[in-house]
């Protein structure tokens, strides 16, 4: 398990120490990036926020209730959750139960997770997590070591590649796959926007200080050549950094390999892909974009 970076200094792991002041783009609402911009500022440089993605509540609400339900009832052997995102879904579903997050999830349920942000959650909710990828935080590095097998509650994204589900029912498992949320351009509406608690489980500082832009003035900023690098946590993400025109100088840094395959696919170059998902494995990346050997 990846344990949460400590906020001590600029020593980060891989060397990842930035120029002082440069100035890095986050993608991320601010308060998802509380952690990362914190990092990055740490490591010595100016982070510059435009939130592009947001989320907002399945539009099947019916369909999640009834899951959520036969969840509780421990109907599962196993819930897997691919994202932090799906786990404020469920801590929203358990409250309207008046549950806890470990009373909705059954004892006799397993739990298997993708990524410390998400495990970290389940951690703070009481969610024992059985089973989580040995290397690549990802679909195919949980896929390697799932047992095969049983039924399996997989919450997603509307916008969720098959992989997950489709390597889950090859290894002989019988998934219910159910669209748990709706990724959209930001902001949300605030009627459907789905609350969101700080990924480390702990309401902890706000943001320290940074810059809020607008696409519009990314581009122009990207353009004129005053952002060294941008962070890509997803591959939606990417897909709209795309749109804000070419990227010049500024280097583009993935948080995880289906976010660079879809860079790829776009004809974008990733100067930098993390080998953690977490602050201090995207600002080793950073650092190897901006000093490649």
């Amino acid at each position: 398990m990846t344990q949460p970076s400590s906020r001590s200094g600029q020593n980060h792991p891989n060397g990842g120490k930035l120029p002082g002041g440069v100035r890095v783009l986050v993608t991320r609402s601010p308060e998802r990036s509380a952690d990362l911009v914190a990092a990055l500022q740490e490591a010595g440089a100016s982070p510059v926020l435009l939130p592009l993605i947001d989320f907002e509540r399945a539009p099947d609400q019916h369909a999640l209730d009834v899951a959520c339900d036969a969840l509780a009832a421990g109907a599962f052997d196993w819930l897997v959750v691919s994202s932090a995102t799906t786990v404020h879904v469920l801590m929203e579903k358990a409250a309207e139960r008046g549950l806890r997050m470990d009373q909705m999830v059954s004892s006799g349920t397993q739990v298997a997770a993708i990524g410390p942000a998400t495990r970290r959650l389940l951690d703070s909710g009481g969610v024992q997590v059985t089973l989580t990828p040995d290397a690549e935080q990802s679909a195919a590095g949980l896929l390697a070591v799932w047992p095969g097998g049983g039924t399996v509650f997989l919450p997603q994204a509307d916008i969720a590649a098959p992989t997950l589900a489709e390597g889950l029912t090859a290894a002989g498992s019988a998934v219910e796959a159910v669209t748990a949320y709706r990724t959209v351009d930001y902001p949300a509406a605030a009627e459907r926007r789905l609350g969101v608690h700080p990924e480390d489980g702990d309401a902890g500082p706000q943001p320290p200080s940074y810059s809020l832009l607008t696409p519009e003035a990314a581009s122009a900023e990207i353009a004129a050549g005053k952002i060294a690098a941008v962070i890509a946590a997803s591959p939606s993400a990417v897909r709209r950094i795309a749109v804000l025109g070419p990227l010049a100088a500024c280097r583009l840094v993935a948080i995880g390999r289906s976010t660079a395959d879809q860079a790829a696919a776009l004809g974008l170059d990733v100067a930098a892909v993390a080998a953690e998902p977490t602050p201090d494995g995207l600002v080793a990346a950073v650092a190897k974009a901006l000093n490649p050997p």
